[in-house]
């Protein structure tokens, strides 16, 4: 049985994106985002396909979609988070990277979330849910405050299910 860890950018307000784009452009997170994720495999939904625009490299790709046919160069695509996940099930690590419904989704089943969490509100149209301290816990963070790259500042942190 594989870990399932979520990867996710979040504003203050829970915000993480608008029309199908992010919300902000940090460089660190994009960086930090591309460490976690090399070398494993990664679920997202077609609409943040999309927005990306092509299999990310160094990374098995598993697009989830309702569309029956769909087929994307370099992409598996499969119609449900369980299809998905089914796949994986010899592998150790694997990271569900959105939207808002996959992440809704995937929230009960995971196991770990590598949070950015962006210090400041955004006008949005995808949140992600509420996190309850209850069922995570922080065990490691690390903050960032603005600099010539990065507009706002911004934490990184990992939470564990209790």
């Amino acid at each position: 049985m594989n870990q399932t860890t979520i990867v996710v950018a979040i504003s203050s307000n829970n915000a993480i994106g608008k029309d199908n784009q992010l919300l902000w452009h940090l460089p660190a997170d994009l960086k930090h985002f591309k460490n976690i994720t090399s070398g494993h495999t990664i679920i997202m939904g077609r609409k943040t396909y999309d927005s990306i625009g092509k299999p990310l490299p160094n990374r098995r790709n598993i697009v989830i979609t309702r569309q029956n046919g769909l087929q994307l160069t370099g992409v598996e695509v499969v119609n449900s988070l369980e299809d998905a996940l089914s796949l994986c099930k010899a592998e150790e690590q694997v990271f569900i990277i959105g939207g808002a419904e996959i992440y809704r989704q995937a929230l009960p089943l995971a196991h770990k979330i590598e949070l950015t969490r962006v210090h400041q509100e955004f006008d949005a149209d995808a949140f992600f849910p509420q996190l309850d301290n209850e069922t995570w816990k922080e065990v490691w963070k690390e903050d960032h405050l603005p600099d010539e790259k990065n507009k706002f500042a911004y934490t990184f942190s990992t939470l564990e299910r209790r």
